[in-house]
């Protein structure tokens, strides 16, 4: 029934957020005042973004073979230079690579029109940039905004990282070498916004990601709504397409989001190694909303980790996940110190191969010296009001170095294969309504 009613909300193009549930009085996790802010789903006009510079009228040509970085960078420097204003996308596609927006300019793609990345990576000049929970230098990506406050981008075009050429170079240097890291490939982001407030992404259409899809670091009051992300996982895998890095941000909303890629739909992370939590690039996530969302193929539909510190007061409700291999995932880096705490899962529906996994995550061990092992925390999470399909419900381990409290499971009918709840894990978990193969677990 849920994706007859998917299937109607496309046809006739009625956003999923329509069909919210009714949390007007709800609270964080913690406690805490959700503000008016997080209710506010209105969407930007064009006319609203100031003077509109469509980028044909600029020298910029339709010729979708035609490399054009530096005509298109000159129109958004001329809107800069003007005071500010949208850059159109117009009917078409339109070849780039790096682009840098620019204070008080934004970006709008057309409908019908498209934005391409270049596979070839010469045209993103290495420069200061954030990776893997570290600040280095690194490729940017296709759409680049550093210190744009208020940056949107909107309409219902179509930004495509035209990515296959950087998957198959990645596959092919795991075939040399197995145990290569992300880094070793070259190959760039779609979006990458650094230290900006009050950003905003609606209706558009992010697709073939040659790396992570959206990355936000360092930002407050960022908001994703109606926004179609997409990367392969089949034939040609797309590898670390994450569909939105959260990296040191603080109010987050991502509402009524389809998102299907070949890793992590949403992750949250902030820093990795193991005095992590004295960097100052490093930091923690808070105050995070994922609501009204449809997950299609992913690696984990919410992810705490592995590069990160600590994230507090997440929420994810009122979804359908449909064929993720885990629905929450607490990534326990054990060469970095993690506290995870007040995190709420809830009116979820659908399938995934495992509900909860609590793991050490042991790729790229490594301690730099530190003779002790620190420690991680994941304390009062949450699931609440869950329907699912899946192999494996609880897939947590006894870890030495991970101490889990505060657990609560409510009103779960959960098909599973292994069914198994090791309560000695956690301290203090509580089981209220919690229905198994429809027996009641106590």
């Amino acid at each position: 029934m849920k994706r007859l009613l998917t299937l109607a909300i496309c046809i006739l193009g009625i956003s999923p957020s329509a069909f919210s549930q009714n949390y007007k009085n709800d609270t964080f996790p913690d406690g805490s005042e959700i503000t008016p802010w997080f209710k506010d789903y209105t969407k930007i006009q064009l006319k609203d973004l100031g003077k509109q510079y469509t980028i044909t009228d600029f020298g910029v040509v339709k010729d979708s073979t035609k490399i054009q970085t530096v005509a298109i960078q000159k129109v958004i420097d001329k809107a800069a230079k003007g005071g500010g204003g949208v850059i159109v996308i117009p009917k078409g596609v339109f070849l780039s690579g790096a682009l840098f927006f620019k204070p008080k300019t934004s970006l709008y793609v057309t409908e019908g029109g498209t934005l391409k990345g270049s596979d070839d990576i010469s045209n993103y000049p290495i420069m200061p940039s954030r990776m893997e929970g570290q600040n280095l230098d690194y490729f940017p990506a296709l759409v680049n905004a550093y210190g744009v406050d208020n940056f949107s981008i909107s309409g219902k075009g179509t930004i495509n990282g035209n990515g296959y050429k950087y998957y198959e170079a990645f596959w092919a240097r795991r075939k040399i070498n197995p145990k290569c890291t992300n880094l070793e490939v070259s190959r760039p982001r779609l979006v990458f916004v650094w230290n900006s407030n009050n950003v905003q992404f609606q209706d558009v259409k992010l697709i073939n990601s040659g790396f992570w899809t959206n990355h936000f670091y360092k930002c407050n009051n960022v908001k994703l709504l109606d926004v179609y992300i997409f990367s392969p996982h089949k034939e040609i895998k797309a590898p670390s397409t994450d569909a939105i890095d959260v990296d040191i941000c603080t109010n987050v909303l991502i509402k009524g989001c389809y998102m299907s890629v070949n890793d992590d739909a949403v992750a949250l992370k902030g820093g990795k190694g193991p005095y992590a939590d004295q960097d100052k690039n490093n930091g923690g996530n808070a105050n995070i909303i994922i609501e009204d969302c449809t997950y299609g193929f992913c690696h984990s539909a919410l992810t705490n980790g592995s590069e990160a510190i600590h994230n507090r007061n997440v929420i994810m409700r009122n979804s359908t996940i449909e064929g993720a291999t885990r629905m929450l995932w607490l990534k326990m880096r054990p060469d970095t110190p993690q506290r995870y705490e007040y995190i709420r899962v809830e009116d979820i529906k659908g399938t995934a191969k495992n509900c909860l996994v609590v793991l050490a995550w042991k790729q790229f061990f490594d301690l730099k010296g530190r003779p002790d092992i620190p420690l991680s925390y994941g304390d009062h999470v949450t699931l609440k009001n869950i329907d699912m399909k899946s192999d494996t419900f609880f897939n947590v381990e006894k870890d030495p170095n991970v101490r889990l409290s505060n657990f609560t499971f409510e009103n779960l009918n959960i098909e599973a294969t292994k069914t198994a709840i090791d309560k000695s894990i956690v301290d203090g978990i509580t089981l209220k309504n919690v229905r198994i193969n429809k027996q009641l677990v106590e």
